[in-house]
């Protein structure tokens, strides 16, 4: 199925949409949990992971959480794949190292990055809606395949900066903070409480349905779907 939408911005989901949920579960997770602990002990005194300590704590109940307390909570959102804020800040922050020193390439399907391109070229404005942390999301777009991405973006939102991502509140959020009409809104993601959200704060949806990866079975809802980037056609 082609999906048609009219719109002036394009906000895309990471995981399942633009990239493999497979790449982020079997390459960056067991890269951020293997440097947890070196990380904490290494980089402890930094205000940003201060602040991520901090939130592990007020999440578990404890007040001055030590390190293993912190490791174990992180671990285990980690193997539950909860989309906490301070282990995104956390990974984020390990991954743009492995970014930057060259240990991680970011993985795109082969029908993103030209469809991304685009759309830019066509005036058509694109922002980022990830559960990652806004450090991991600029690493990762920093450091594809083809080369620096971000330039395409003219903003990044998280779940710190707009809320959760099956909430139509923040949907909302990201419409103020790009100054649009919800209505001239395109949200791309695999996931249908996602998208259900999305159409809530009235914006248009498209899921996301690729062949092979995490939530293909589920389906998106009553969405409109499509396999690939180049199945949509949008209009400014």
């Amino acid at each position: 199925m082609t999906g048609t939408a009219r719109t002036a911005i394009v906000v895309v989901d990471i995981e399942g949409t633009t990239s493999s949920t497979w790449f982020v579960y079997d390459h960056l997770y067991p890269y951020s949990r293997e440097r947890f602990a070196a990380y904490l002990a290494r980089k402890g005194t930094d205000p940003e992971v201060a602040r991520a300590v901090a939130q592990v704590g007020e999440l578990i109940g404890v007040t001055d959480p030590s390190d293993a307390e912190v490791l174990a909570a992180l671990n285990g959102w980690l193997d539950r794949d909860e989309k906490r804020t301070p282990l995104k800040a956390l990974q984020g922050k390990i991954w743009e190292d492995g970014f930057a020193n060259g240990d991680l390439t970011a993985h795109f399907f082969p029908d993103v990055i030209p469809a991304l391109r685009a759309w830019h070229a066509a005036g058509i404005g694109l922002a980022i809606f990830s559960s990652g942390s806004l450090r991991a999301q600029r690493a990762w777009f920093g450091h594809s395949p083809e080369g620096d991405l971000l330039p395409l973006f003219r903003a990044h939102f998280d779940t710190e900066n707009a809320g959760p991502k099956r909430v139509a509140t923040s949907y909302r959020a990201i419409a103020d903070a790009l100054g649009a009409d919800p209505a001239t809104l395109l949200f791309l993601s695999d996931l249908d409480a996602e998208l259900d959200a999305a159409r809530e704060a009235g914006w248009q949806t498209i899921g996301i349905r690729r062949p092979g990866e995490q939530h293909f079975e589920r389906g998106v809802g009553t969405h409109r779907e499509v396999a690939s980037f180049a199945e949509i056609r949008l209009g400014a």
